[in-house]
């Protein structure tokens, strides 16, 4: 298919290059502004669910609804150490 349109292109090589540039950038723009706003509300980018688990299940995890607080303690523990991750890779030897 692209030597068919390789070979259909006028004015030789210049005009090939100059061609295949052009129909390249129309595809694009009809892909950019044709193709994918027509398919934009059949894809589901936007059914987007965050949920926050307390760990235990049947109880809603997260902070208070009404006020948006966070319950007591640091949310941020992480459950491995990360004193390993500061030390640099040894060095290959030769």
């Amino acid at each position: 298919m692209y030597s068919f349109i390789w070979r259909k292109l006028p004015f030789g090589l210049a005009g090939k290059l100059a061609g295949s540039v052009l129909l390249a950038a129309a595809t694009v723009a009809l892909l950019w502004y044709v193709a994918f706003p027509w398919a934009e509300p059949l894809l589901p980018f936007d059914d987007v669910q965050v949920t926050q688990d307390s760990g235990v299940p049947g109880e809603p995890g997260g902070g208070d609804a009404v006020t948006g607080e966070t319950p007591a303690g640091d949310e941020h523990d992480l459950p491995y150490d990360t004193d390993q991750n500061n030390t640099p890779p040894p060095s290959p030897s030769r």
